[in-house]
């Protein structure tokens, strides 16, 4: 059976659940640096167990689309934040959780300027930037114990551009 599921373009009420999308807002909380710099305060909440917030640079290979979804992954202790380095869209795919078993599998695509912060226990896809150059901070739990559950899945799914793109 082919599951093939389309992104939407990631808005703050679909991906509310999921976590925060972080972007600019159409004006800043406050100006610093002498008025040349607006400062849009504390966009994403950081959610830790335990441990602390580290931040660490990844270097994605650029996926295209059909992209194959074979496992989606969670991080029980800690939230997750991707902000691309430069310009740059990526697909963003979540699920909900039922007893253990990832489910109601959605994708979003995150266009150039906005970033995403996971919250902690959600299941996701791998990181998968369209274009740019998958360069990526990420701010993230540092600490003993597992932070990684993943979830392989028997019939992979595929996400496909939407019909009306």
């Amino acid at each position: 059976m082919k599951k093939e599921i389309s992104f939407q373009p990631i808005t703050e009420a679909a991906f509310g659940p999921y976590g925060d999308l972080l972007v600019i807002k159409e004006a800043p909380d406050v100006l610093i640096n002498e008025g040349m710099c607006g400062r849009h305060h504390d966009l994403a909440k950081l959610d830790f167990i335990d441990g602390q917030a580290g931040i660490s640079l990844f270097d994605a290979k650029l996926r295209s689309l059909p992209h194959p979804i074979k496992l989606v992954e969670r991080h029980p202790r800690g939230s997750q934040a991707f902000i691309p380095i430069g310009q740059a869209r990526f697909l963003v795919v979540v699920a909900d959780d039922d007893d253990g078993t990832p489910v109601n599998i959605q994708a979003f695509e995150a266009e150039s300027g906005q970033a995403i912060n996971l919250h902690r226990g959600i299941w996701h896809g791998v990181l998968a930037p369209l274009e740019g150059s998958g360069l990526f901070a990420v701010v993230d739990r540092i600490g003993e114990g597992n932070n990684l559950e993943e979830y392989w899945f028997d019939d992979p799914y595929t996400v496909v551009e939407p019909l009306s793109k």
